[in-house]
């Protein structure tokens, strides 16, 4: 078989004294810088399709469990739910990329579908992040101001904020469908993932700053929320010590480990090579460091799919309630009773409900739940 390679200029990876987009014009300035990407057309397809196969069944159970058997919602839920839709909304469109690089960088469906699975890649990508942000800062809340947080945190505010981040997300996007497009190389249509070489300067530009707001601004937050629910929660280990962890500190234990779990592999790996990547062809680095990088970047594209597949398993370590009804069997539809965990997950408030509660307080927190309006 042979190997499939992309050419470029040397000019255009070598710097040179001359500003860009001059260059030498030497017999070196017609020699070919050698990208051998025979690796992707394997790795991805094989990769893209697991991510379907596994992705799709998880994230249509999910919605199905938060539609039909979770009703009604809380701010948690709301966030889950959503969160759902945008790795379910990507999955559907992984498909045409598994038959894209199996045809090896061949695309058959026009413009418009490479431009919209391109944009379903970032959606899915930034609206994860911001999801899981909001989740986060939820159970932060939960924590941190237990109190202050019935009155701030409830559905009404997570739609709302829901609803935002979509926009957010969509508005940050559309730039994305303009630069987007196809183009021929040979007998094959070509769907590039950035932009047009001619255009590659500006993308830089616009991307850096999407990636600075949707995922910099973001991660920053989650961190510093982490870090105070961990000292708040090391706080109320050394105040309330017993051989029993409460189930507050599981479930937030539980939230930290699998939300930093899908930064460190999916989010975090993707974004530093993917900077470097740009950074490299931008300052045109020479031949065969743009190769070393360009192979590492490529590696990285997937694990950002894998997110789709991680998320259910935030909805069943980390909701009770969720979990709870999935064990139950899809046999068995529980009455809706309203539930808040923010009332579950500070120490305070699980001093007051928690220990060992008798019936008759038992059906008082659940009363103290319903009307904190979760």
């Amino acid at each position: 078989m042979a190997t499939s390679v992309r050419t470029f200029p040397v000019a255009l990876w070598t710097p040179t004294p001359a500003p860009w987009p001059g260059g030498n014009t030497t017999a070196a300035a017609d020699a070919k810088c050698v990208f051998n990407e025979e690796f992707k057309f394997i790795l991805l397809p094989v990769s893209y399709g697991i991510v379907f196969v596994v992705g799709l069944p998880l994230n249509s159970w999910a919605l199905w469990m938060f539609i039909s058997r979770m009703r009604p919602w809380n701010a948690t839920t709301t966030y889950m739910f959503n969160l759902a839709v945008s790795d379910t909304l990507y999955v559907l469109s992984l498909p045409t990329l598994v038959y894209y690089y199996a045809d090896r960088n061949n695309w058959p469906f026009g413009k418009w579908l490479c431009k919209i699975v391109r944009f379903l890649f970032y959606a899915n990508l930034y609206s994860s992040i911001l999801f899981l942000t909001c989740i986060s800062v939820h159970r932060y809340m939960g924590i941190c101001h237990p109190i202050r947080s019935l009155n701030w945190v409830k559905t009404k505010h997570a739609r709302i904020i829901c609803v935002g981040a979509w926009l957010v997300v969509t508005i940050c996007l559309i730039p994305n469908l303009i630069f987007v497009t196809t183009s021929s190389k040979g007998n094959s249509t070509l769907c590039h993932d950035t932009t047009k070489p001619e255009e590659f300067d500006h993308y830089v530009h616009y991307s850096s700053s999407v990636m600075a707001l949707l995922f910099g601004v973001p991660f920053l937050v989650i961190v510093l929320c982490y870090c105070l629910m961990a000292k708040r929660l090391g706080k109320s280990s050394f105040s309330s010590p017993g051989p029993r962890m409460p189930s507050y500190k599981k479930r937030s234990i539980r939230m930290i480990i699998v939300v930093l779990t899908v930064f460190a592999i999916c989010f975090v790996p993707f974004h530093i090579t993917r900077t470097i990547y740009y950074t490299s062809r931008y300052f045109q680095a020479d031949c065969r460091t743009l190769n070393i990088i360009n192979f590492t970047y490529k590696i990285t594209r997937p694990l950002a799919s894998i997110n789709s597949c991680l998320d259910p398993i935030l909805y069943f370590m980390v909701g009770d309630k969720y979990r709870g009804r999935l064990r139950r069997g899809p046999a068995q539809r529980l009455q809706p009773v309203p539930t808040c965990d923010l009332a579950l997950v500070s120490t305070s408030m699980d001093n007051i409900m928690g220990g060992s509660h008798t019936p008759g307080d038992t059906r008082g927190t659940g009363t103290a739940r319903s009307r904190g309006g979760c």
